[in-house]
């Protein structure tokens, strides 16, 4: 890191480290499973709006304007008192204004909604996304990798990769939602706040409003939550958390009555090998799920366990999420036989010496769009 480079940093955390300390503070109360009542008063400090504004400006989109073709420039000359009273006095009585509404082109030629909100309705949810982020991290699952923290598809595959070439589990269960940012379900979503811990009912209140914003031709929203949306992504995440736990609870993060954990102290982690093996004796059925927004897939051990897994997945999405899956889109692959997509890649088991190696490479649907955007950079 060059002085320079060293001089930014260090005005950044003069500027922002008390901000960042409320932050942690969150996450840890969180952690120990505390309730928070008064988040508002957070989410509109002066400090927090200033990070959102600098967080909004490094943004590329910054500079897309919503329906009242406003961008961050039109922002930009307003001092920080001047700022910070602004959107003290927005949040006072806060309602959005409509979505503009973007339909952008798919690889198979039909196109994906977006959603995009004026620029001051954008600089209301990073505030109010980044006080409720460490919250929800808190609280998400281990093997949730997508719109987080210090996590990519990398991570998401890596994962995928270690469970065919370590836990041996070659039987793949893919399920495709239907439509999942366009049919969030609005009342669970609220509840699924409150049950985190998240009781501000102020706050609720605001999420209710940016939830049912009016979209662009389109009216009132009674359920979804568009793409596009600074805090979209974090409510999607909120939304498929419980079924990441619900999964994990199957198998992984069990609950049994003798700990079976061991800790190795120079590497500072633990091993559940010997929890495993315990229940590997039981009836109970091995599962592990990776997950990357609403694109997941489950590993299993046989394809009798894959059967039941699919079925009841797409039984607990519809009565606890009101969601339904795409039929001709969900699937179960064998990995040594077949190749299953995730991110982008293909993922498939071969022998290797005395081994079973998982291989990978770029689907023809990523290769198209990799020279596409090479293409439009020359």
């Amino acid at each position: 890191m060059t002085v320079k480079a060293e001089k930014k940093q260090l005005l950044r955390n003069n500027e922002y480290y008390d901000i960042q300390q409320e932050y942690d503070e969150l996450y840890y109360k969180s952690k120990n499973n505390e309730s928070f009542y008064n988040l508002m008063s957070l989410i509109t400090s002066d400090n927090n709006i200033e990070l959102a504004y600098r967080n909004i400006k490094a943004n590329k989109g910054s500079t897309t304007p919503g329906t009242d073709g406003k961008t961050i420039k039109d922002i930009k000359p307003i001092n920080r008192i001047e700022l910070n009273q602004k959107i003290h006095n927005k949040f006072k009585n806060y309602n959005p204004k409509s979505v503009r509404r973007v339909e952008i082109p798919k690889p198979n030629g039909k196109t994906r909604p977006l959603g995009i909100p004026c620029i001051e309705d954008r600089l209301i949810q990073q505030c109010i996304k980044q006080v409720l982020e460490p919250i929800c991290e808190a609280k998400f699952h281990n093997h949730s990798y997508g719109f987080r923290p210090n996590r990519s598809t990398h991570h998401a595959i890596a994962r995928a990769q270690f469970l065919i070439n370590q836990n041996k589990l070659y039987y793949c269960v893919d399920i495709d939602i239907k439509g999942f940012f366009d049919n969030i379900n609005h009342s669970k979503l609220i509840k699924q706040l409150w049950s985190m811990g998240i009781k501000d009912k102020s706050l609720l209140k605001i999420l209710i409003k940016i939830l049912k914003s009016n979209v662009e031709n389109m009216g009132k929203q009674d359920k979804g939550t568009p793409q596009g949306g600074i805090i979209s992504p974090l409510l999607s995440n909120i939304v498929l958390n419980e079924l990441d736990w619900w999964i994990s609870d199957q198998w992984e993060t069990f609950r049994t009555s003798h700990d079976y954990t061991r800790t190795f102290k120079k590497e500072g982690h633990s091993n559940n090998s010997n929890k495993y093996r315990a229940l590997r004796k039981s009836k109970m059925k091995e599962m592990f799920i990776v997950r990357y927004a609403d694109d997941f897939k489950i590993f299993c051990r046989d394809y009798k366990t894959a059967q039941r897994i699919y079925i009841a997945v797409k039984s607990w999405l519809k009565e606890r999420l009101n969601l339904e899956i795409s039929e001709e889109k969900s699937k179960i692959t064998n990995v040594r036989k077949g190749k299953t997509e995730f991110l982008g890649f293909n993922l498939w088991a071969t022998n290797k010496g005395n081994k079973i190696v998982c291989n990978s490479n770029m689907t023809n649907k990523a290769k198209k769009q990799v020279k596409e955007n090479i293409k439009k950079q020359i």
